[in-house]
């Protein structure tokens, strides 16, 4: 039977993957640039109104690059216009929000221990707060503190402080991170398609009409660029931190993605400054390094919920959906007897200090918010346990698989 589960889990997995893909080709261009926009050289035989110039050697050939600081004299017949990278990005990243943590929100989005909210109150909040950041940042940007760039980022850095002890109230530490990189890049892609594109479209517009483009729309559109340039690095650091629970399993863990962001900088500055100067300033690494040794030592402060608390709470509808069918003692027994040496709070197997992403398989409570997720990896598959740490039979296997489709048939 090729259930729906299966079919979901695998449009889950290809729409990751084209996120993926398109992430590398957007932070492969953005960064392209912002080195060779750095790396300009000036010359007296430039035509007119050009910048610099910059010579590359690249896949046995040479390439000569000429910028102009607003716009060739006339308008080139052949123009690439970089922005499907960014869009594509987005769009298959919202996408995949929707479908791990709107459609699996339960699980993956809501944390009982933390707030008392619907699926469909995290939801809109999930939402909401993309665009209202957005918001935010666009009206400081076109206020007068566009003409204080260094006071702006300070303002956009509070912000993002902000949203991420906000996320941190309300969703799972795994979601509040996802969020927080899902916040920061919902700006960079609105920086490209509000400002950037715009912006060089009216250029393009004046140089076709025989305008003289003016200088201000390049310049808009290079301080929004600057921006996703030192943006970058956290967000791939955040779109990764599910993938490990001591960045996301403690109650420090909005400030773990705040000091992620200022090793994005200093990681960005060095680069930046190796691109324009040849040399980068080394202090930048010893920052960087002080900055992981804090964030390393925050991350052993544990917010999970503890076995007493697991025990004793009211079942969230979704658990308890799980836990009263009439499967689920058998397949408590199968996964507590199989999986919880590895999955528990203080994990019996040596040399294994914390329960892999966190995940917890030792109350009823635990068992049943991850029923979707036991069904997948050790029912459905052999993922779950691993061969070399324990062999899990046939039959164990089958309870859970009868314990979740008597749920899903409505038995």
């Amino acid at each position: 039977m090729y259930d729906l589960a299966i079919l979901w889990d695998w449009i889950a997995f290809s729409v990751r993957w084209l996120h993926v893909i398109t992430a590398m080709a957007w932070i492969g261009a953005s960064f392209y640039f912002i080195a060779l926009d750095l790396m300009l050289k000036p010359a007296d035989h430039l035509p007119k109104g050009a910048y610099g110039e910059e010579w590359e050697v690249h896949g046995g050939g040479f390439y000569h690059t000429v910028k102009y600081l607003v716009a060739p004299s006339e308008m080139p017949e052949h123009l690439t216009w970089h922005k499907w990278q960014s869009y594509t990005t987005w769009l298959s990243g919202a996408a995949l929000l929707m479908i791990v943590y709107w459609v699996g929100g339960e699980l993956f989005l809501l944390d009982p221990t933390k707030a008392d909210l619907s699926l469909w109150q995290g939801i809109l909040i999930s939402g909401g707060s993309l665009t209202i950041g957005w918001l935010a940042y666009d009206f400081l940007c076109k206020s007068r503190l566009s003409e204080h760039p260094t006071l702006l980022m300070l303002l956009l850095f509070v912000i993002l402080v902000a949203m991420s002890w906000g996320y941190n109230q309300i969703f799972t530490g795994r979601a509040a991170l996802l969020h927080l990189g899902a916040f920061t890049a919902t700006i960079m892609t609105a920086n490209v398609f509000f400002q950037i594109m715009p912006n060089q479209r009216i250029v393009v517009a004046d140089l076709k009409a025989g305008r003289t483009p003016d200088a201000k729309y390049g310049k808009i559109a290079k301080v929004r660029s600057t921006h996703n340039n030192y943006l970058t690095l956290p967000v791939v650091f955040l779109m990764l931190s599910n993938h490990y629970p001591l960045a996301f399993g403690t109650e420090y863990a909005w400030i773990i993605a705040s000091l992620i962001f200022l090793t994005g900088v200093t990681i960005r500055h060095y680069f930046n400054t190796m691109h324009k100067t040849g040399k980068g300033p080394n202090w930048t690494w010893a920052v960087t390094a002080l900055l992981m040794v804090i964030i390393a030592w925050l991350s052993t402060a544990s917010d999970m919920e503890s076995y007493e608390e697991s025990e004793t709470r009211a079942l969230s509808p979704y658990e308890a959906k799980y836990a009263a069918a009439t499967g689920f003692e058998d397949a408590y027994y199968a996964v507590t007897g199989n999986c919880s040496m590895c999955h528990a709070r203080e994990p019996s197997w040596e040399g294994m200090h914390w329960a892999p992403k966190g995940v917890f398989l030792e109350t009823e409570a635990d068992v049943a918010r991850h029923a979707d997720q036991i069904y997948l990896q050790a029912g459905r598959s052999h993922a779950m346990p691993p061969p070399n740490a324990i062999e899990m039979d046939q039959d164990a296997r089958d309870l859970i698989v009868a314990w979740v489709r008597e749920v899903r048939s409505g038995k």
